[in-house]
């Protein structure tokens, strides 16, 4: 993707537009947060499994999700960010005033994210959980299947960076028995040793292979390569993974499935 299109990608995703006209007039807020007594709707993030609209259902792509919470629903539909007010009470689940962003994405189904919009967006919802799972029914009887997600383990996780991005090709992976990481930095391979405790990752000193690629993917190499030989805080947000080190640089990866 070249320069022009990655900054009219990220002013995209910076917008948040109407994506239909809101229902009612409902005041939103958090509500009790509970379908029962056993697990509360509000204040978990669910990962979309499928969107089922005029009896065809569709599975959906990785990254689909919603979280409840404070009034507010965010989530996004695969590709697209969303947010809306939202009320919860009892069983049932009220989104209000959806906003979306406007992004065309690739590997992503964008007739999907169209379902999913038509099923949650500006609706009243017959919320039904079950052990880990979640289904939200609208009033045309359109559904969505949702499972709790989890944080995927830091140890034996294969952590794809996203910020550097190094055309995908950096990667980590932590082996907490062995008390190593071993991957790609975007040209070369790397493996050291990494100690994990109390929030914070101390890795060894680096011992990596010695190819040359093209100059962008070496600036991501020494960007990866501060992380080495010294100790960062560490913080896993469901499949996402933040890693500071002490002088201040800041990467991210997400695990891959």
């Amino acid at each position: 993707m070249d320069r022009q299109k990655q900054r009219m990608t990220l002013t995209a995703a910076a917008m948040l537009v109407p994506l239909m006209a809101a229902c009612g007039s409902e005041t939103a807020d958090g509500g009790s947060g509970s379908v029962g007594a056993e697990r509360p709707v509000t204040g978990v993030r669910w990962s979309v499994d499928s969107a089922t609209a005029n009896g065809r259902t569709q599975q959906a792509p990785a990254g689909a999700h919603m979280t409840i919470e404070k009034g507010r629903a965010e989530g996004s539909f695969g590709c697209n960010h969303f947010s809306a007010e939202a009320t919860v009470d009892g069983d049932r689940v009220r989104l209000g005033k959806t906003m979306a962003t406007e992004m065309a994405c690739e590997n992503t189904s964008m007739a999907f994210e169209k379902t999913l919009a038509r099923v949650l967006s500006d609706q009243e919802l017959k919320a039904k959980v079950d052990g880990d799972r979640l289904t939200l029914t609208n009033t045309r009887g359109d559904t969505v299947r949702l499972t709790e997600a989890r944080d995927a383990p830091l140890a034996g996780t294969e952590w794809t960076f996203t910020t550097p991005k190094a055309d995908g090709r950096a990667h980590l992976t932590f082996d907490e028995k062995k008390g190593t990481v071993s991957g790609s930095l975007g040209c070369n391979k790397v493996n050291a040793s990494a100690t994990v405790r109390d929030g914070h990752i101390t890795l060894g000193p680096p011992a990596t292979t010695r190819m040359m690629c093209e100059d962008s993917l070496m600036a991501d190499e020494k960007t990866l390569l501060r992380l080495f030989d010294g100790k960062s805080t560490y913080r896993v947000d469901h499949q996402t993974l933040t890693l500071t080190s002490e002088d201040g640089t800041r990467v991210q990866a997400v695990a891959e499935r």
